[in-house]
């Protein structure tokens, strides 16, 4: 098998800091939790900022920069900003940062979802901040916007003009067409890189039977000119990234996708997911693959040719 690309997800705009004391907020807690999954065998840091008083996802470029530069300088690993950002964050927000850094690689939602995290608010007894209540309670009238126009923007203003890489998440089987859709138009070039992501309810469930379809739909749609990498929210994470490990496929873990380590117990880094599946899909017989890898895997621009 081809050597296997871990991406680290660091900090997201799903987990509020209540649900656990580890998540970073501050530039400072996001560089070491980089830095340490860099040096656990993470070669793609998947990044998103918070606000440091509140905790709440940011698209400050000025909260970016806090910690961009500084993993930059430690690591050597790929800095993929995320263009998601936060569903209640407009587009031209959730564009700031990267359009300032132009990085190597950027994430591309593939379509518009109910993007429900309310059944979370039930888990939650107390609360850090003001806003993470009314926030998690009211994504049940929530829908997180990513239209053919928003997409097309973000290819032409990231990819045509900046010179970014994608990862392309898609929660469900509609996004893998969507795709099909902006390779067809010419505004995608191979080899493409596909996020398949499960759990989040809206999206698809975390079945092994839909990771099983999802592959078999993108191997028609796409033939060898696309890698699939795979990301399930809490306690699914590790079962479907061991699973996409076996199939051949890529992994994703960090503390925005789950908050824990093993059954009950919270993980207090990022390193200590890096290296629960480092040490899964090497007994597989997998080779993890360097930052240099990843960019000739993935045609990357360089770090020289960025702004951070």
């Amino acid at each position: 098998m081809s050597k296997i690309l871990i991406t680290c997800a660091v900090t997201g705009s799903i987990h509020t800091p209540s649900m656990s004391p580890h998540l970073p907020v501050t530039a400072d807690q996001i560089t070491e939790h980089a830095v340490g999954a860099a040096e656990a065998g993470a070669s793609i840091l998947h990044l998103h900022a918070r606000d440091p008083e509140t905790g709440q996802p940011s698209a400050d470029p000025a909260h970016f920069m806090g910690f961009l530069p500084r993993i930059k300088q430690a690591t050597g690993a790929v800095l993929n900003i995320s263009t998601g950002g936060s569903a209640v964050m407009t587009l031209d927000q959730r564009l700031a940062a990267p359009k300032l850094a132009e990085p190597e690689m950027c994430s591309l939602n593939m379509g518009s979802m109910n993007f429900a995290l309310y059944p979370a608010a039930a888990r939650i007894e107390d609360w850090k901040h003001d806003w993470e209540q009314p926030f998690l309670e009211n994504s049940d009238d929530l829908v997180f916007k990513n239209t053919p126009r928003d997409i097309a923007g973000i290819l032409q203003t990231m990819g045509k003009e900046r010179g970014a890489r994608f990862e392309f998440e898609c929660y469900d089987l509609s996004h893998l067409y969507m795709l099909r859709h902006f390779v067809d138009r010419g505004m995608v070039e191979p080899p493409f890189f596909i996020q398949f992501v499960f759990g989040v309810l809206g999206g698809m469930g975390p079945d092994p039977e839909n990771l099983t379809h999802m592959k078999t739909i993108a191997d028609k749609l796409f033939g060898k000119d696309y890698m699939f990498s795979v990301l399930a929210a809490g306690r699914h994470q590790i079962p479907l990234t061991s699973m996409a490990a076996a199939m051949g496929g890529h992994v994703r873990v960090g503390l925005e996708d789950s908050l824990m380590i093993a059954r009950g117990q919270l993980a207090r880094t990022n390193a200590e997911q890096v290296v629960k599946i480092r040490r899964i899909v090497e007994d597989m017989g997998r080779e993890v693959a360097s930052p240099e890898d990843a960019r000739r895997m993935l045609g990357l621009k360089g770090a020289d040719r960025t702004a951070i």
